[in-house]
């Protein structure tokens, strides 16, 4: 049996070296100066950590250096195996704070009380890229959330798109492999931009709605703070009387939804392979605490039976206009991790990590991922123990008769391990409780059968694909167009690009179009047979769209400033009064590193040299510089490229008048989106920013 009171898992921590008292009261192991003794593992005392244990100055080192070599030892063990697929991610820890008692729908302890805070641990990730890829790969970004409720832990392990490539896990490994690098040549990775996924794709016609999606801005998010999340999946919510009511779980960001460009992307992926990374870590050390906002979609057996498409289908999605979400509470991160390893590349995610009061519907997706995720924790954490490690353990009390294995941290205390049995309430352990989990019992179909089989309900793999298309605003399926004609011109094999272009067909006849054009195909193929023919009735949802749905406020988006010495100080003062009243984060770039002296005298310090602070990284840019800085620029091809790149990623770009000679060298057409910065303009200048960027130069410049 273990309990907190025994230990508690979820708080350990290493007991400081000078609180551990001699007996006669002074303190052990801790150096003369107040810094903590370096010790061995096992608690013994270093005297000498920068040289082995050599017989003779120059002789031979001695095999008896136990010190060298436990710390080589560990060394040598220091790395795990990454995760086959999130292997690219970063975690956060926050609480999550209830708006109102659920007990209408569910049983569920965390949503019982309003305003109530529950802990998390929630980590983001790319899903194809190895541990050491760039962070702005095109690709389905993770959002895994563990809460730690009273009942258990309950892992929410989601995506940033709602929908997923395949509709059984049988496909999963096929999909996961065909994703990845090729084998015999170990390239590339972290895109999907070869063969082996395309010609995968081209023969799963299931795939098509979630190639829309993963082709679109959403799979090159801006960072993790302006993305949405999604269970994916149709889940059971359950109340105390046993009725269950289906649900799928939104997050929406409170900063509004934003992504990059891809020709941004690219040049990011150079600039800070960690972008993602650092905007969440800078975001919580600076306190703006990201949030998002818990929605469910509830919906009943009826309506599931009504539905054009079917919930257990996770390549469909049920549009937001159809069922409204439901707001349920907020989620706020607002700890880094005290060490990442520890934490966010040991937290151990399961869909099979659920509560009283939620439970699983028949999806065979989810079904194969709760197998799955349980799985995998045996080869990457070392055994079935992993929920010892602080971050996987629930905060709740918990009792159970689990011993032993590998990096068992502690076991059932006295003579009981097993049960049923007769011992009494003192000596006998645990029991099971009326109060405990229940499966919802639901009917199983009148004379089922096991087969091998795909429902008919499964079948329509288009309409909702063109739904999505049709949902975008025409700069966003654009975006889409590119990105086809991008990943499909890495594809050698020329039968794979027709495949594609044949489902295209059933999607979009302009998009395919657009799509062979760009790809040089003299002739459009047959479609492609499909199972159910495409509707062309559903609704365009705007939900869909990013740009549909523009960010309530510029709050914690970056304005990037290109300063010289001699830059006005009073349009540059103007500026960071006009961005922290719209809660953007001002950082400045300069020809050195140490910074500028301004034309008051005042000296401003710089977060960037010129050549290390491309324009990529900021939302929008401003340059105030002097005459004798505009002709120090003019010979700098990085300070070129921060103007040319801000032009063509559509970035609005603010300048003083000096900055002039720096737009005519770059061939550069000033339009409305250029802002001439004096006392009058600066504050309309902030005002058009919202729209982050100015799509209307878009088709001039074609860096999509």
């Amino acid at each position: 049996m273990v309990t907190p009171n025994d230990t508690d898992l979820a708080s350990a921590t290493f007991v400081d070296v000078d609180v551990l008292q001699g007996s006669g009261g002074e303190t052990r192991q801790q150096a003369a100066d107040g810094v903590p003794q370096l010790t061995t593992q096992s608690g013994t005392p270093v005297s000498d950590d920068q040289n082995s244990l050599k017989v003779g100055a120059r002789g031979p080192v001695a095999l008896e250096d136990h010190h060298m070599r436990e710390k080589i030892f560990h060394f040598d063990h220091e790395r795990i195996p990454e995760r086959v697929v999130h292997a690219r991610g970063y975690g956060a820890h926050g609480f999550f704070e209830t708006y109102e008692s659920l007990a209408d729908v569910t049983s569920a302890d965390i949503f019982q009380r309003a305003g109530e805070k529950t802990p998390v641990f929630v980590r983001f990730s790319t899903v194809a890229g190895n541990k050491g890829s760039a962070d702005l790969a095109r690709d389905v970004r993770g959002f895994a959330v563990k809460f730690y409720t009273q009942q258990g832990n309950w892992d929410l392990v989601g995506n940033n798109i709602p929908v997923f490539f395949i509709q059984d896990a049988i496909k999963f490994p096929d999909l996961i492999h065909a994703a990845k690098q090729e084998p015999d040549r170990d390239f590339p990775q972290a895109q999907t931009a070869h063969d082996n996924f395309w010609d995968f794709i081209s023969l799963m016609p299931e795939s098509m709605h979630m190639v829309m999606w993963t082709m679109s801005d959403r799979a090159i998010p801006r960072g993790f703070r302006f993305m949405e999340g999604f269970g994916v999946h149709t889940f059971r919510l359950v109340d105390a009387a046993g009725k269950s009511t289906f649900v799928k779980f939104h997050w929406k960001p409170k900063l509004g939804m934003q992504s990059v460009v891809w020709n941004e992307a690219v040049k990011i992926n150079g600039a800070d392979p960690d972008f993602h990374r650092r905007d969440l870590w800078n975001a919580i050390q600076s306190g703006n605490f990201p949030e998002w906002e818990l929605g469910l979609q509830l919906f009943d057996e009826d309506f599931a039976n009504s539905f054009d498409f079917d919930v257990l289908d996770a390549t469909k999605l049920i549009p937001e206009e159809l069922v409204p979400l439901r707001m349920v509470g907020r989620l706020v991160l607002d700890r880094m991790p005290d060490n990442f390893f520890a934490e966010t590349e040991q937290v151990a995610f399961q869909t099979g990590n659920i509560v009283p009061g939620i439970d699983f519907s028949n999806d065979p997706l989810l079904q194969g991922r709760n197998f799955s995720y349980l799985d995998t924790q045996l080869k990457r954490l070392g055994g079935p123990n992993f929920t010892h490690i602080p971050v996987n353990a629930p905060k709740c009390p918990f009792a159970h008769f689990q011993q032993d294995g590998h990096m068992a941290m502690t076991n059932p205390k006295g003579r009981v391990n097993f049960e049923p049995n007769s011992y009494g309430a003192e000596d006998g352990g645990p029991r099971e409780s009326a109060a405990g989990f229940k499966s919802f019992p639901e009917p199983a179909e009148d004379g089922a059968q096991k087969l091998r089989i795909r429902p008919e309900s499964f079948a329509d793999h288009y309409s909702q694909a063109r739904q999505f298309y049709l949902s975008q605003t025409e700069t966003e399926q654009t975006h889409i167009k590119n990105a086809l004609v991008f990943e499909l011109s890495r594809v050698e094999r020329p039968a794979i690009r027709v495949r594609i272009v044949s489902h295209l067909l059933n999607i979009d006849k302009g998009l395919a179009g657009k799509v062979a054009a760009g790809l040089g195909l003299k002739d459009l193929p047959a479609p492609a047979m499909a199972a159910k023919p495409t509707r062309d009735d559903l609704p365009v949802s705007d939900a869909l769209s990013i740009l549909k749905n523009p960010p309530p406020s510029l709050e914690g988006r970056k304005i990037g400033v290109l300063l010289t010495d001699g830059a006005n100080a009073e349009t540059f003062a103007a500026v960071q009064t006009n961005a922290a009243a719209n809660g953007m984060v001002v950082e400045v770039i300069a020809p050195m590193i140490d910074g500028v002296e301004l034309s008051d005298g005042t000296w401003v310090e710089a977060q960037y040299k010129i050549d290390g602070g491309p324009s990529v990284l900021f939302d929008t840019v401003a340059i105030i510089i002097s005459d004798q800085g505009a002709t120090l620029l003019s010979k700098k091809a990085a300070a070129r490229d921060f103007i040319a790149d801000a032009y063509a990623h559509v970035k609005f770009i603010a300048y003083s008048p000096e900055a002039l000679p720096l737009f005519e060298k770059n061939g550069i057409d000033l339009d409305a989106a250029c802002v001439e910065l004096t006392a009058e303009t600066v504050a309309s200048f902030f005002e058009a920013l919202p729209a982050l960027r100015y799509w209307a130069r878009e088709p001039l410049v074609n860096a999509f």
